[in-house]
């Protein structure tokens, strides 16, 4: 199979390397970034990719623009927002950092039944049909990948019913920081795909308002998937030490 190549501007190449760089700590928290007029001598671009890319770094909380002076690297611990997520869960040598995975997997296990709660105690018939109707899709697919999209696509409606722009919000954070490892996710949650007793459970909740119920229904869902994720990347851990050469 082929694949779409990805077309990506200069500012793109120029904000994705800077912000490699800082996530990596390549460029620390307190550092001076060169001038404009420098950077673009660096990396052999426009003065215009690298103002769009400033604009893009500084959005995301990651450089301080002072008028009239430098431009100061920040702490994305303390100024950046959970955008960032999908940067971090994949280090500049290709690999899963298990640490922030973790958080990532708990963080979807501490939200996931408040969000299925909260819509059931918001939403009614409507939201419940679009659940039911996805599920009979999941019902007929084939393939894992598009049982995981499905998959998604329940939560995604579950997070519209709650009718809360956090959920919202940190939903489409985990979205993209699924990103890089989706077809990982693919293998690792396939046995939830297929658990469609528990999909028609939750909207079967959600048509009937039982918040408590909706809730319990999505945590135990959560937490058994929470755990096959944990599980990997115990494995996955040991695999990398395994793997890493002693420095003779």
């Amino acid at each position: 199979m082929f694949e779409v190549v990805s077309k990506k501007s200069l500012s793109d190449v120029v904000f994705d390397q800077l912000r490699s760089r800082i996530v990596n700590h390549d460029l620390k928290a307190g550092d001076e970034l060169p001038s404009e007029r420098i950077l673009c001598e660096l990396l052999g671009v426009n003065r215009g990719a690298v103002r769009e890319a400033m604009k893009r770094l500084q959005q995301a909380g990651l450089i301080h623009v002072r008028h009239g002076g430098g431009t100061k690297v920040l702490d994305y611990r303390e100024e950046a927002g959970p955008e960032l997520l999908a940067s971090l869960l994949v280090t500049a040598e290709g690999q899963v950092d298990v640490a922030v995975a973790r958080s990532i997997v708990r963080m979807r296990q501490v939200l996931s039944p408040e969000i299925a709660g909260d819509a059931a105690q918001h939403a009614g018939d409507d939201l419940a049909d679009q659940l039911d109707s996805i599920v009979e899709k999941m019902a007929s697919s084939q393939q894992a990948a598009e049982g995981q999209l499905l998959a998604f696509e329940f939560w995604g409606v579950l997070v519209q019913g709650s009718s809360n722009i956090a959920y919202q919000l940190a939903f489409n954070s985990l979205r993209k920081a699924y990103q890089p490892i989706w077809e990982l996710l693919t293998q690792v949650l396939e046995g939830g795909f297929t658990d469609l007793a528990c999909f028609r459970q939750l909207a079967k909740l959600v048509r009937e308002g039982d918040r408590d119920g909706a809730f319990s229904c999505a945590k135990e869902y959560i937490d058994r998937s929470s755990a096959d994720m944990c599980a990997f990347l115990d494995a996955y851990e040991l695999h990398m030490q395994d793997t890493v050469q002693p420095i003779k």
